[in-house]
């Protein structure tokens, strides 16, 4: 296997890691709530901003972090979209 498929499977399976962290964020400000319905998509973008949060906090010095902050960016844009 090449690098760059290599690089690309490890940055897919991040995204996966990241939605299911920003899902799991979304699920916690909804039982937070007292789990009042009609709020999802306002939990789920305030989950998404605390995942691109996360990721901007994260320094371009080291390649795996860079590489997860840029999962963290997709997968944020993703569901916000």
């Amino acid at each position: 296997m090449d690098t760059e498929t290599r690089r690309q499977k490890q940055q897919a399976l991040m995204v996966k890691l990241v939605e299911r962290k920003v899902r799991s964020r979304a699920k916690e400000l909804y039982k937070t709530r007292g789990e009042v319905e009609g709020h999802a998509l306002q939990d789920w973008v305030q989950a998404a901003n605390w995942a691109q949060s996360a990721a901007t906090s994260l320094g371009p010095e080291d390649p795996y972090r860079r590489a997860r902050a840029d999962a963290l960016l997709a997968a944020a844009w993703i569901e916000t979209v």
